[in-house]
């Protein structure tokens, strides 16, 4: 039957999106793609076509900087219509300086600025009878895993961050509103929750742990109480940024229980006590090594997953051999180290002489060296085990997985092999044939 143009519904403007930086940043373009998906918009593939782009930006170093103003720029000669959002959006200038063409900037976590700045530069086509949406949304990630965003800025002061300047202090959502997206996701198929925020550990402080009600009953916005719910629902739980305050060790009988995964991801960004007061970090206590012996005591399994900065103003070579003989005392899984980077407006530029480039450059090696072998002897240890493992990419019966010590795009892969056709998102046990620095290799024994 032929179709009345007079009558068939307009298709909505298309929008071509970059999204840059952390996972929080991906929630942030989820949210508002979300929105414009729910007003009639498509989202296009190619900036070339688009009604207009929209680059979601990272703010945090300089490098990520560099990023955002390419993306920019990329996006303004492919298309020339482009809105700007995310953390750089925080120093407008630095962005309009350059590109005094884009039609709008905004700041991180603006989702109604930048949805307006939309609406006026390609007004929506909105048909109600087409242009529904999933109940959890539009996500960004593969359909078997999902970031759970608990709160949203930062009340810690860490001299090398700006992102309290940024994204402002710290603002934790409802547990019963964190409870009911993570069912949402559940039920569409999600098998692994990424729990992520700027402060995990510090999640409820700012509204002093109120409670909320979920499932008939009244659940405090508190760490332990959100991570124990959050075990109900049946899926991999994994808890990202992870501060070690004194009541993270709580968690770790959950973790030993099965209730949530044997994973912890603490930034701890160096050792030496020191280097530690200039950061101005957080709950950096001088028995760090002893808290995480009693963790691997009562969850054995348990993967310990980092983040060092090498070259921090003043850093002595003193400082740097602590931490390699600290690294080695902590044996820690899966570890990321970044070369220091002096973000424009940070304390830490000016409270001690810079480190040489070459220096920075020496210990970085040396660092990812040591760790490179306490990696490899970890991994060894999980040879001939049986490890649960989810498959993110699949060709035939091969397949590229995750274990329960591994969070995506971080962390490792472990390789498969199968006697069947595997599936995306299916989760099988395996059998650990072999292991290198930092990746697993076996064999599907069980479903």
């Amino acid at each position: 039957m032929a179709v009345d143009e007079t009558t068939a519904p307009a298709r909505g403007p298309k929008i071509s999106f970059v999204s840059l930086g952390c996972p929080k940043a991906l929630v942030d373009s989820e949210r508002i793609i979300t929105r414009l998906r729910a007003e009639g918009y498509e989202l296009a593939r190619q900036h070339d076509g688009a009604d207009l782009v929209i680059v979601n930006t990272c703010g945090f170093l300089d490098s990520a900087k560099q990023e955002s103003l390419g993306a920019i720029g990329d996006a303004l000669a492919e298309n020339g219509k482009v809105i700007v959002t995310g953390c750089m959006g925080a120093e407008p200038e630095a962005i309009t300086e350059r590109f005094p063409q884009v039609l709008a900037v905004t700041g991180p976590q603006q989702y109604e600025s930048v949805v307006a700045a939309v609406h006026q530069a390609a007004p929506p086509a909105h048909d109600p009878f087409l242009d529904l949406l999933p109940p959890e949304g539009i996500k960004l990630t593969p359909r078997h895993y999902a970031y759970l965003k608990i709160s949203e800025g930062c009340n810690n002061r860490c001299t090398f961050c700006i992102i309290p300047k940024l994204r402002g202090d710290l603002v934790s959502r409802p547990a019963a509103d964190v409870l009911r997206e993570a069912e949402r996701l559940v039920a569409a198929g999600v098998k692994e929750l990424l729990v992520i925020s700027q402060d995990t550990s510090a999640y409820g402080v700012d509204v002093k742990y109120a409670p909320s009600s979920w499932r008939g009953r009244e659940v405090p916005a508190k760490f332990i109480d959100l991570a124990r719910a959050l075990g109900e629902l049946g899926v991999w739980v994994r808890l990202h940024y992870v501060y070690p305050y004194p009541h993270v060790d709580d968690v770790i009988p959950l973790m030993a229980e099965g209730q949530i995964l044997p994973y912890l991801d603490i930034p701890f960004q160096h050792a030496s006590p020191d280097v530690l007061k200039r950061m101005r970090r957080p709950a950096a206590q001088e028995k760090t090594l002893d808290r995480i012996r009693r963790w691997r005591e009562i969850c054995p399994v348990l993967t310990i997953r980092s983040t060092f900065i090498v070259g921090f103003p003043g850093e002595t070579e003193e400082d740097f051999g602590f931490l390699l003989d600290w690294l080695e005392e902590a044996q820690l899984d899966r570890v990321g180290c970044f070369r220091y980077e002096p973000v424009a407006g940070a304390v830490s530029n000016d409270l001690a002489a810079a480190v040489p480039a070459e220096v920075m450059e020496d210990r970085w090696h040396r660092f990812m060296q040591r760790q490179r072998a306490i990696s490899q002897r970890r991994l060894k240890r999980k040879v001939g085990t049986r490890q649960q493992v989810i498959f993110d990419q699949v060709e035939g019966t091969n397949a590229k997985g995750r274990t329960k010590g591994d969070a995506p795009e971080i962390d490792g892969t472990v390789q498969v092999t199968s006697h069947r056709p595997l599936r995306i998102g299916e989760i099988a046990t395996v059998k650990i044939d072999r292991a290198d620095a930092y990746d697993l290799h076996g064999t599907v024994v069980g479903f």
